[in-house]
């Protein structure tokens, strides 16, 4: 009787447990995966970002301290889309952000990864170690060998080595072209993540696919369109989504590059100078995580939209299995 009974109990379990049984009781086993990454997300980031909201509806600055201050509902948020210089920094962010993103952080990293993983392993991987050199280095270090690279004669060593042979008038390339140059030092580091991510992403296709497309006669372009790009969206939604929002947020080789002269104040450098660093020392506490809110705001945003552009809810999706 008991071993007719372990067989007929073994018929409807899994290695002596009861699948049922065992699905009640791991009901709530997540909590113990997610639960210390779910209190250092609410302590370090919805925290101070409920904090940041709580203060831009006050008054709070250098002035009032942080116990003269009083509650002003929406002025600051008002005086920001009546601000003169609001649409200037709107106009350089959307441009830098644009401009940055498409050419170098996705643009850029994406065709580094794909020619490098297309070359000897050996050489692919001195390239890739060769460009992440930008990004370990400290950030005022690599500020200043770009100072030297855009600087005018005889000390500027793009204006020695291409414009002045060929004729050129040269310049202060910080000045004459501030857009261009806050871009191009953003986006020789940006291209980097998003070369590594890309890399590993491309390495892992089968190689069996890869192949199979060289025997049907597929070029590197057709390769490209219908099997790498299909194969990445995962890492191309991540990379995107993660760039953009730390475009939009950081500002810290604008502010040692050109602290905002020559018009490339960003809307997270303006934030910065309101709340924290300007020149009389009057901080604006409540203005500043006002102009603060807006980026999340915008990055909220961004996620969505970036979230159904890619089509995540697709890639989520279990995969159906035909049953007989």
């Amino acid at each position: 009787m008991g071993l007719k009974a372990v067989q007929e109990s073994s018929k409807d379990s899994t290695f002596g447990f009861n699948p049922v049984q065992k699905k009640l009781g791991n009901k709530y086993d997540w909590l113990l995966f997610m639960g210390p990454a779910m209190i250092l997300v609410a302590v370090f980031f919805i925290t101070p970002v409920i904090i940041v909201f709580i203060i831009s509806f006050t008054d709070m600055s250098s002035l009032t301290g942080f116990s003269n201050w009083s509650w002003i509902g929406f002025d600051n948020w008002i005086k920001i889309f009546t601000h003169p210089q609001s649409g200037q920094h709107i106009k350089v962010t959307v441009i830098y952000v644009f401009f940055t993103l498409i050419f170098f952080n996705v643009g850029l990293a994406l065709l580094l990864a794909i020619l490098s993983t297309h070359i000897p392993k050996a050489a692919g991987f001195a390239f890739r170690a060769l460009w992440l050199v930008p990004r370990i280095t400290p950030v005022v270090v690599y500020i200043m060998m770009w100072r030297y690279l855009m600087a005018d004669s005889p000390y500027g060593i793009f204006n020695e080595l291409f414009f002045r042979p060929l004729g050129f008038e040269t310049s202060e390339m910080v000045a004459a072209h501030p857009y261009i140059a806050i871009i191009l030092v953003n986006g020789f580091i940006g291209a980097s993540f998003g070369m590594i991510i890309f890399t590993s992403a491309i390495e892992s296709i089968s190689r069996d696919m890869m192949n199979a497309s060289l025997v049907d006669g597929a070029n590197i372009l057709q390769r490209i369109k219908y099997i790498i790009i299909p194969q990445i969206r995962w890492p191309l939604m991540f990379v995107t989504t993660f760039q953009t929002l730390s475009l939009i947020t950081s500002f810290e080789q604008i502010m040692i590059l050109t602290d905002g002269a020559y018009g490339t104040e960003v809307w997270s450098l303006w934030a910065y100078h309101k709340g924290l660093n300007n020149y009389f020392g009057q901080f604006q506490w409540g203005f500043g995580m006002a102009l603060a809110g807006i980026l999340v705001v915008i990055s909220i945003a961004f996620c969505i939209a970036y979230l159904k552009f890619f089509k995540f809810s697709d890639m989520i999706q279990e995969p159906k299995i035909e049953t007989l």
